[in-house]
């Protein structure tokens, strides 16, 4: 049995998919996303090491306060970096009837058919939808990420897509009309949610001794982003 390392567990999360949802953290990952918010999560070392049935049993804790859709997000980290640990422990969450969610770059190692055959939901991060941007923003080709998402269309998995909105970046009109067209050859989206780009984690990095690429870029208007998301993603609310 393939033990997996867990960074932490919010026992109560109300905004990382339907409902209310335990969400595990888990270690890991290969992205070096210049806004990433949780640089503590990059590395497999550190963290709780676990077997999935020991998890399943702390997220069948919670399972009174799953009612109205709630259930159980795999988060990071990045997920699909610890894919067989990850396809176990989803078999085992179907298996007592819990709703389950990948919160995911899409940046793993494969087995991805085995983790979606277990996967309810998925809440996917769009970085950037331009090869270039996408590695300057990440430090990584868009190569797994486009592997990934081929097998999402293929499993039709319901999507949520999330977009960090930047200053300078990701906020102009042309950017959100070319992120409109990018998603609509996506099947199943339910739902597309933009993030107003804050500062909040950048304080780890002073703490870890790690640059931050962004520290001249201001936070994110929530009214101009709740503006965009209503001018170019408003169809997209099926859920």
């Amino acid at each position: 049995m393939t033990a997996g390392r867990i960074h932490s567990i919010e026992s109560m999360g109300l905004v990382d998919g339907p409902g209310i949802r335990t969400v595990i953290f888990l270690q890991g990952c290969s992205l070096r996303c210049r806004f990433c918010h949780n640089p503590d999560t990059w590395e497999f070392d550190g963290g709780e090491i676990t077997e999935p049935e020991q998890l399943v049993q702390k997220i069948l804790r919670f399972r009174p306060y799953f009612r109205d859709n709630g259930g159980v997000t795999f988060s990071g980290g990045e997920p699909l970096m610890q894919p067989e640990f990850l396809a176990e422990t989803l078999r085992l969450c179907k298996e007592e009837g819990i709703h389950t969610c990948i919160d995911t770059a899409g940046c793993g190692t494969g087995s991805y058919d085995e983790i979606l055959k277990y996967t309810d939901l998925v809440l996917l991060d769009i970085k950037q939808i331009d090869s270039e941007d996408y590695r300057d923003m990440t430090g990584k080709s868009m190569e797994h990420f486009n592997c990934f998402l081929q097998a999402l269309k293929e499993h039709k998995t319901p999507v949520w897509i999330r977009q960090v909105v930047i200053p300078g970046m990701t906020d102009s009109r042309d950017y959100m009309q070319n992120l409109r067209d990018y998603i609509s050859t996506i099947p199943n989206i339910q739902k597309v949610e933009l993030l107003p780009y804050h500062l909040l984690g950048t304080n780890k990095y002073e703490v870890m001794g790690i640059p931050y690429s962004l520290q001249d870029v201001p936070a994110m208007d929530k009214d101009k982003v709740a503006d965009m998301q209503k001018e170019f993603f408003g169809g997209y609310d099926h859920v």
